[in-house]
């Protein structure tokens, strides 16, 4: 068996480089959040309820935009991921926008003990678990945190989604968690004519691996809820076919592209 390359290290070093080129971007659109445009989703605002005064962690938060929009909320919340200059530049639209927001740089599987406290509410979105290759120690990471009775919040990309090539003409990877995936990609999904080239290794997780981890780690899955659309549009071949809401054009509503998770710890 071949041994897994350090992935932390070489995606560290991709989301380094991103990081920058997303706060330029139209895609993550800096400027309307920093008139107060909230980043955050129907789908993940309906499942999060009232946050005032909650405390909130917000896991892979890149550079902070749905952290500080949850503390926009009225929540007291804690930002993590591993990306430094991710870190930095949460650390700089917290100071700008005068929020009062705390954010660690570590390794997901390490935040417990970069973290002093447990939480209300955990709150994971988008693109995230795909740049983990064990989920048991995901959610023993989450049920760690969670104060008991505490709130699981997730929202991510459905995994039928990364069984397609880029263009979604074939099926080109299993869904279930058979092997890393080593890619090599020329810009990014927020800026596609970007001048970075970038190696990511990831991992797809099917919907049992996720709610089994969840399961197991003692979560309580109350709400899982599937939808035929993405708030995002950062796939090839979409369109628009409600505001806001994207499709790959040739599926239409045939698959789910976005699923998401409510729990409680036990």
């Amino acid at each position: 068996m071949n041994k897994l390359p350090d992935y932390i290290a070489i995606n560290k070093q991709t989301w380094n480089k991103k990081a920058d080129i997303h706060l330029d971007s139209e895609f993550y659109d800096v400027p309307g959040f920093l008139a107060g445009k909230s980043s955050l989703q129907s789908i993940e605002l309906e499942l999060l309820g009232d946050l005032n005064h909650k405390k909130v962690l917000h896991l892979q938060c890149h550079f902070g935009q749905d952290t500080l929009s949850l503390a926009r909320l009225g929540a007291q919340v804690t930002g993590v991921d591993f990306s430094e200059k991710a870190i930095e530049l949460a650390q700089t639209l917290a100071k700008k926008l005068a929020i009062d927001a705390a954010f660690v740089c570590c390794d997901l599987y390490d935040a417990p003990a970069h973290l002093d406290e447990k939480f209300d509410v955990v709150f994971t979105s988008y693109g995230t678990i795909g740049w983990l290759p064990d989920l048991t120690k995901w959610a023993s990471v989450i049920s760690q945190v969670l104060k008991p009775n505490g709130l699981f919040v997730m929202a991510d990309f459905h995994p039928v989604v990364w069984m397609y090539d880029n263009d979604f003409k074939h099926v080109f990877y299993s869904y279930f968690n058979v092997n890393p995936i080593y890619e090599t990609e020329i810009g990014t999904y927020a800026e596609r004519e970007a001048p970075i080239e970038t190696q990511t290794i990831s991992w797809n997780h099917s919907i049992s691996e996720i709610l089994n981890a969840l399961i197991k780690s003692g979560i309580e899955i109350n709400t899982f809820n599937e939808y035929d659309y993405s708030p995002y549009n950062c796939f090839n071949e979409t369109e628009e076919f409600e505001q806001g809401k994207f499709r790959i054009k040739a599926f239409e509503n045939k698959i789910p592209m976005v699923y998401a998770i409510v729990g409680n710890k036990k």
